[in-house]
């Protein structure tokens, strides 16, 4: 489901197989896992870089999973389970002692989105995937601290508009001049070749970790705070 490589300083996070990497409480569990790893193996120059197999980086919430329960009632129940649960993903993102990339190869959605956005940079290939907030086209809400993630990230209001209440799908051309992405190109090769780059030379400024992440939540104090009042009640 999620494998971890290291490569001197940069750590190499894979969601494996060519399926839609829906996430479940099994991937949660397994990107969790590996993101401790990581963390307690940093240093100063440690640098995690996430990206996939096969067409989509993420379809979003296992929904799959949450339909195959007894009822609609219940089915929901296993969605608002899922998003309770990704929060823990998103603080671990956001403490996390050093610079993230996420390097988008293919289809982005809904919480596959979200998951790609936690990140401090986002990179894409250009000629395939798109980045798709599903929610206004299902008829599902966002919770607070997703919304809080969307107006920290995406600083123009009209691109809000287009991509909550609109359900814009966003190639990596568009996403790179609207400011959500941080590059696009022409393959996956290199995709990969631009996203290992970076976290080399962001691996050689060798910041304090610790430093880093401060700072970072520095910058989303709004996220932060929902994030902490949601891990309270917890």
């Amino acid at each position: 489901m999620c494998t971890l490589e290291k490569r001197g300083g940069v750590f190499i996070l894979t969601l494996t197989g060519d399926n839609e990497h829906w996430i479940g409480p099994t991937f949660i569990s397994s990107f969790l896992s590996l993101l401790a790893q990581v963390k307690s193996q940093a240093t100063r120059g440690s640098v995690l870089l996430t990206t996939s197999h096969g067409r989509f980086f993420s379809n979003g919430f296992d929904l799959p999973w949450a339909r195959t329960a007894a009822s609609k009632s219940a089915a929901t129940d296993r969605i608002l389970h899922l998003v309770h649960i990704f929060k823990q993903v998103a603080a671990a993102l956001l403490s996390l002692p050093m610079p993230t990339i996420a390097a988008v190869s293919g289809h982005a959605s809904a919480a596959g989105f979200i998951l790609a956005l936690y990140h401090d940079y986002l990179l894409m290939r250009r000629d395939k995937g798109f980045l798709y907030m599903s929610e206004i086209d299902m008829g599902l809400p966002f919770p607070d601290y997703i919304a809080a993630l969307m107006r920290s990230k995406i600083s123009s209001a009209s691109v809000r508009r287009d991509v909550l209440l609109a359900g814009m799908k966003i190639n990596g051309e568009t996403a790179t001049k609207l400011g959500i992405a941080d590059g696009a190109y022409n393959s996956e090769d290199t995709l990969m070749d631009a996203a290992v780059a970076m976290a080399e030379t962001l691996a050689k400024r060798k910041w304090d970790g610790e430093v880093y992440a401060e700072i970072r939540k520095s910058l989303y104090p709004e996220m932060c705070s929902l994030l902490n009042e949601l891990n309270s009640k917890m």
